[in-house]
């Protein structure tokens, strides 16, 4: 693959805090390398501004490497950027052309509030997975991988929900900021098995209750937080949540 080297112009949301207003502030960068991650040429821009005197931009990242979901940008206007099912991490600088300006934004949310430039809170997600409680299994030595026979589709289902890593990029790109598809990814891998039945009911009810107190928005189909998701969580999980949900509520013994 043909390396090349770019410059740019980044448009990039500068704020604080959440109590104060933010703005977008322009920046240049020159000679990156067509080969380096988004986050990389963050950092070289931070060196820069640093060498400059001047406060470096905040953004979260940890692994690097598409598990941890943190590094969430908005970039042109799509969570993660252009790529499908990647992360802003795995984003690399090939995907823009020398001379481009590229728009980048913290996730936009009321429940998702902006800690300080491309940071934002999203312990909402945390409080929602605490409000699903526990579940029940026995103490003691683990038992044998094939003790529990489990549907094969089922495992799919549940492993293929157990990939989402609560980035927020659904929130982010939905017209409504719904947390719907993360908290269907959520309910769905521990309602598709066995080890996650006991709680079902209660689980459901409470993760959508804890959701709604967060102030989340209402899903409406628009199938944008599929579209978006790193991970490609399917939207068939918020139809089962949707189903969890009912079923839970006409057979609650309140």
């Amino acid at each position: 693959m043909e390396h090349y080297k770019m410059n740019l112009t980044l448009k990039v949301w500068r704020q604080k805090n959440s109590k104060t207003e933010g703005s977008f502030d322009n920046y240049s960068v020159k000679d990156i390398s067509s080969e380096m991650s988004f986050l990389e040429m963050f950092d070289v821009l931070n060196e820069q501004l640093i060498t400059e005197g001047k406060d470096p931009i905040a953004f979260d990242h940890d692994c690097r490497e598409g598990i941890c979901g943190a590094c969430s940008m908005h970039i042109n206007g799509e969570a993660h950027g252009p790529w499908s099912n990647n992360t802003t991490c795995q984003l690399h600088m090939r995907a823009f052309k020398d001379g481009d300006t590229i728009v980048v934004e913290p996730w936009r949310s009321t429940a998702f509030p902006v800690l300080k430039d491309l940071i934002v809170d999203r312990s909402a997600f945390d409080r929602i997975i605490q409000a699903g409680g526990y579940i029940s299994v026995n103490t003691g030595n683990a038992v044998d991988a094939n003790a529990i026979p489990i549907e094969k589709k089922k495992a799919d289902d549940a492993f293929a929900a157990a990939a989402c890593i609560g980035c927020g990029a659904c929130v982010a790109t939905c017209v409504n900021g719904s947390a719907m598809l993360f908290v269907s990814a959520k309910v769905s891998q521990l309602a598709l098995l066995p080890q996650g039945d006991p709680e079902r009911k209660t689980r459901v009810m409470n993760m959508v209750a804890q959701m709604d107190k967060e102030g989340f928005g209402n899903c409406t189909n628009t199938y944008a937080c599929e579209a978006e998701c790193p991970k490609g969580i399917s939207v068939a999980n918020i139809a089962r949540l949707n189903r969890e949900f009912l079923s839970a509520s006409l057979t609650s013994e309140e």
